[in-house]
């Protein structure tokens, strides 16, 4: 299965309240729990995720979270509250491609922003779409994209470490992945600090 491209693979441990809650309401499977370890992958070509999971859940005992497709790449979570569980996964998705860790794609942060106060018509706006907290004007929301997506998720469970913060949005899927986080300025600008961090810490190849 050498013609499948690792565009991200990363193992998250000790899964953060706010960002297990977020991933509970959102994902199609099993419910992540705080505390858990989850590992995310992003593939190319899509359709090699089904295979890949397929060989992981067979290797192991972890659970599907999220499985899919979507225009260009094959996007997947898989938890347990096992370490070891997920190490196993992750290490059978690995021997079937024949692959490492460090033939993943190096993530790279395409775009932070912090706004203070934020304007209540705004907030309404991004309250219309968002998944999780609401965003109360007059909070402080932060803003982090990254590429490639899936990564934005060790971005959201290293924000929500450093500071108390509220988790609005998580995409995780697509060409890019954004965060949006909001609370005070000065637990956002330290939540943006170690996300942003944590993501440029991450190794692999460059494209």
């Amino acid at each position: 299965m050498r013609d499948i491209t690792i565009r991200a693979l990363m193992q998250i441990d000790n899964l953060q309240p706010k960002f297990a809650a977020y991933n509970g309401a959102t994902v199609q499977g099993s419910v992540p729990l705080s505390g858990d370890t989850v590992l995310i992958g992003e593939f190319a070509p899509g359709n090699g995720v089904f295979s890949l999971i397929d060989k992981a859940l067979k290797a192991s005992n972890v659970e599907a979270t999220t499985q899919m497709v979507e225009r260009e790449f094959g996007f997947f979570i898989l938890r347990s509250p096992s370490n070891a569980e997920v190490t196993a996964a992750r290490d059978a998705m690995l021997e079937e491609l024949g692959a490492s860790m460090s033939d993943r794609l190096k993530p790279s942060i395409t775009n932070t922003q912090i706004i203070t106060s934020v304007e209540p018509y705004q907030a309404q706006l991004l309250n219309k779409w968002r998944k999780g907290s609401l965003l109360v004007p007059g909070q402080t929301l932060g803003i982090i994209e990254c590429a490639p997506a899936a990564y934005i998720s060790i971005a959201a469970n290293e924000a929500e470490k450093s500071a108390e913060i509220d988790m609005v949005e998580v995409r995780a899927v697509g060409r890019f992945g954004r965060l949006f986080v909001s609370g005070s300025e000065n637990s956002v600008k330290t939540a943006i600090e170690a996300a942003t961090t944590a993501v440029g810490a991450v190794e692999g190849r460059t494209e």
